[in-house]
């Protein structure tokens, strides 16, 4: 509410300041045809006066007319009759300043007709001529006004867009495998009892898994170097649970510190081990390739899975990286191929392309 006001009073103001500018260009041009006689510096003086009395009764006119206009829950019928007679009014003190004040007072004579014959108060001619000078008028404050609102009104449904997004990708990230915690503490708990050599290395990964997950994974972008520590560390721990697994990372980033939101490169590493590894009785694999080149990420993993392994669940997560990729990089390409003996994705997104961030 606040900025509506702000934003009406600051655009409200530059136009009359930007109308009186040009009203008093236009009469003081049109003055050295009427006033030949008049040096310069009167008739500037004379139309700075003339302006500034105009504008008392041209504002009053211009927000009274906006006020009904705005006045949606009246009738339109009564809001009609209601502007007709504001504008009869406004046309009746236009003429009264013009002709008993500013020609007698003024300038110092009788108003014209075409410069041949004196004019009375209201007559056809100048009652149209003060009529088209208002309505010129409202015209233009109108626009201003309804071209100001239409852009607030973007602004406001951009702002609501974001916001919107924003809480579908915090909705979505928190989909993101909750029970993977607790199947890494059951086998910590199974280390401690063996009382295992990796047991504190394990707890120290966990520790940076979940800070990473609380905190990283917070931020709108994280680099793609912290990125890939986070994957890795995930690996590490999940190889301890696979032991007949086979893992193997392949990655060439040309520029560590470029940013990439989180969660969303490891959700893919995470369906490999879920739902191929997880469900594989015998030797399992897991290879991943990323590569950043020029701006240009190229994301490869390829995972082994069971035959008779249908993953329903896969294609729950896949559409939660399907929806946060179209919300975060909409010209993304992502390919997915379900053979019968293995997984294989593809992703690729260009950081040079502007409409994705």
């Amino acid at each position: 509410m606040k900025s509506n006001r702000k934003s009406k009073l600051q655009t409200h103001s530059l136009f009359w300041v930007l109308y009186f500018i040009l009203e008093a260009y236009l009469d003081f041009y049109w003055s050295r045809y009427q006033f030949p006689n008049f040096k310069w510096q009167i008739r500037l003086q004379n139309t700075l006066i003339l302006e500034l009395g105009y504008l008392l009764v041209k504002i009053p006119l211009a927000y009274s007319l906006l006020y009904v206009y705005e006045k949606q829950s009246v009738r339109k019928t009564f809001r009609y009759l209601i502007s007709i007679f504001i504008i009869v009014l406004a046309v009746l003190a236009h003429r009264f300043f013009t002709h008993y004040i500013i020609y007698p007072y003024i300038y110092g004579v009788t108003e014209m007709v075409d410069q041949q014959q004196p004019s009375g108060y209201i007559n056809g001619l100048v009652a149209f001529n003060s009529f088209m000078d208002l309505i010129f008028m409202v015209g233009l404050i109108f626009g201003v006004e309804i071209t100001r609102q239409k852009n607030l009104l973007k602004e406001q449904i951009s702002k609501l867009k974001s916001e919107k997004l924003d809480q579908e990708l915090t909705m979505l990230k928190a989909q993101i495998n909750p029970h993977f915690l607790f199947n890494t503490l059951n086998n910590i708990y199974g280390m401690a009892l063996k009382k295992a050599d990796e047991t504190p290395e394990v707890i120290l990964k966990l520790s940076k898994i979940m800070r990473y997950n609380m905190y990283d994974a917070a931020e709108k972008n994280i680099s793609i170097k912290k990125d890939l520590e986070n994957i890795k560390d995930f690996i590490q721990i999940q190889t301890i649970r696979y032991h007949h697994l086979n893992v193997s990372l392949e990655e060439n980033i040309d520029d560590p510190s470029q940013e990439i939101s989180p969660l969303i490169l490891i959700q893919f590493v995470e369906n490999a081990f879920k739902h191929g590894v997880s469900e594989s009785l015998g030797k399992a694999f897991i290879s991943i390739d990323i590569q950043l080149k020029n701006g240009l990420l190229t994301y490869y993993i390829e995972n082994s899975k069971e035959e008779n392994n249908h993953i329903h669940s896969t294609k729950i997560g896949l559409k939660n990286i399907r929806r946060q990729l179209e919300l975060l990089y909409p010209n993304h390409t992502l390919t997915v191929e379900d053979k019968s003996d293995r997984y294989i994705v593809q992703l690729n997104i260009d950081f040079n392309d502007t409409s994705s961030s």
